[in-house]
């Protein structure tokens, strides 16, 4: 069987599937695992998809636990982070004054591929902070963290205030001295 085409992917293809699809409450039988297999042309017995599996709980050290249903399902039993503390991130990203709405949401659809794609509906949630107005300002994102590499290397910065003037217009601060 290793002698076919796109073999090398099997174990691949099978973890991400067991990872995006599958949950305690959604597990993918073992027909399921073969079609999607067999929809990228990986070709595979049953036999063989067993043993894979055990080589995934070894490499990941996770349990891929086994329903005891009618129709035998397999699911992936431990994640980094459980459903409850992917909602407290996704509420802390869209109550962050400092990042943007765009840059929100690219965070929390990164968040979002950290579980399955059933649980990931949970996190389609809107925070409501009273007054709070996101920052327009993209680029925040990456300053915090130059802010912290310099905090870490116990290095000096230097920064400009400005603020905008009654035409909308960038008005330096202090006649452009920096701080």
């Amino acid at each position: 069987m290793s002698k076919q085409r796109n073999q090398k992917c099997k174990l691949l293809l099978l973890w991400r599937a067991l990872c995006e699809e599958t949950d305690e409450e959604h597990a993918m039988t073992m027909q399921q695992l073969l079609d999607m297999l067999e929809s990228y042309d990986v070709h595979a017995e049953r036999k063989s998809v067993y043993s894979d599996l055990q080589a995934l709980e070894w490499f990941y050290d996770t349990e891929i636990m086994r329903t005891n249903e009618r129709s035998v399902g397999y699911y992936i039993t431990e994640r980094t982070f459980d459903i409850a503390e992917l909602k407290l991130l996704v509420d802390a990203v869209q109550s962050s004054k400092f990042i943007t709405t765009r840059k929100s949401m690219q965070l929390i659809r990164k968040i979002e591929s950290l579980c399955s794609r059933y649980e990931a509906v949970q996190l389609q949630r809107q925070v409501f902070v009273q007054n709070r107005i996101k920052t327009m300002n993209e680029s925040i994102y990456y300053n915090v963290d130059k802010l912290h590499d310099a905090i870490s290397g116990n290095r000096q910065i230097a920064f400009q205030y400005f603020q905008w003037n009654v035409q909308g217009e960038k008005e330096l601060r202090r006649g452009g001295a920096e701080y």
